[in-house]
């Protein structure tokens, strides 16, 4: 007895509406991705139980690395330089608008007011290994009169939070930083009347 061929159709699978879905998904991470920039100076935060979701926008963060150096950093573009403009009038520092583009341009920030220009000449790559030997001083600058004023860190505190109506500040300690300065910079922000503010640590797992 023959055997009966059976006649094999084609399998066609329509693969557009496949490839619309992906175009779009990748449209969706792309317009709602962040982009981090790689910073200068890092730390590794101490360890907490506690999980609070950290504030994304309109934050000041102030970063102090082992060495008790302080350093600080922006999200907002616009407020960014806002905050550096109005440090420059103070200090009378002029800057180019070539340095003001070197300084939108680097993630971090903590240099003295008198060696900002200077620093900003650097190319980009030499600023970032500069950057970890300076930091933002935190002494009280003499008024000239005998008495003393804000430090520069309190001064950039208080442009950052002036150059936005929702600026929220938090501290980003090395887990090997001193206490004292860690205190010595919360201190400083009480002098100012800030005293909100976040600590960031890494989250730990509670142990049973």
């Amino acid at each position: 007895m023959g055997k009966v061929k059976i006649k094999k159709a084609d399998i066609w699978i329509d693969m557009t509406p496949m490839s619309d879905v992906m175009v779009l998904l990748l449209t969706f991470f792309m317009m709602t991705s962040t982009f981090v920039k790689n910073e200068a100076v890092k730390v590794n935060t101490p360890q907490s139980a506690s999980k609070v979701k950290v504030p994304e926008n309109d934050v000041v963060n102030i970063t102090i690395n082992p060495d008790g150096k302080v350093f600080m950093s922006m999200d907002n573009v616009n407020y960014l330089k806002t905050t550096v403009m109005g440090m420059a009038d103070k200090f009378g520092v002029q800057l180019t608008p070539v340095q003001q583009e070197a300084f939108l341009e680097d993630p971090q920030f903590g240099v003295p007011m008198n060696k900002l220009a200077e620093f900003l000449n650097l190319p980009q790559s030499k600023r970032s290994e500069a950057l970890r030997e300076m930091g933002i001083p935190t002494d009280s600058i003499d008024n000239g009169d005998g008495t003393k004023g804000k430090s520069e860190f309190q001064l950039w505190v208080d442009e950052a939070i002036a150059s936005g109506e929702d600026m929220k500040l938090c501290i980003k300690a090395d887990s090997k930083t001193p206490y004292k300065i860690v205190k010595q910079v919360m201190s400083e922000l009480q002098d100012m009347d800030q005293n909100r503010y976040q600590l960031i640590t890494s989250f730990k797992e509670a142990e049973d």
